[in-house]
């Protein structure tokens, strides 16, 4: 069974800096996209980037460009979000995702039902 664990979530500062991690583990072969996803109180859960196997495959949505960074060590079986500049408004509990089927290219961050394999999500929290 494919488990997902998300850590590295708190509270910072607007303006500051945190790192998120998921670790995956009991893959019986590689997913062909990760995501990052987040979800503010009373709003729907909303993709923030997708890496993807094909041709280092890798988007952002608008509202984190140029301040977010997804990464992924395969040796570690783990993915990153490397959040800078952070916001009030990226106050949200972020999930990572991964699916095991279908296209291994994102031409853009695709929607929630893509993912057949979800973390339980870290919060982050930045206060102004």
């Amino acid at each position: 069974q494919v488990h997902l664990v998300e850590s590295g979530g708190g509270s910072v500062q607007s303006g500051g800096s945190q790192i998120l991690s998921c670790v995956a583990s009991g893959y019986a072969h590689s997913s062909n996209c990760m995501a990052w996803f987040r979800q503010a109180p009373g709003k729907e859960r909303e993709g923030v980037a997708d890496i993807c196997t094909g041709s280092n495959n890798i988007v952002y949505a608008d509202s984190v460009k140029g301040r977010f960074t997804v990464s992924q060590d395969n040796a570690k079986n783990t993915l990153y979000l490397t959040m800078n500049s952070l916001k009030p408004e990226d106050t949200a509990k972020y999930y990572c995702a991964a699916k095991d089927y279908g296209s291994t290219v994102a031409p853009r961050v695709l929607p929630l039902y893509q993912y057949n394999i979800w973390g339980q999500g870290t919060q982050v929290t930045v206060s102004s």
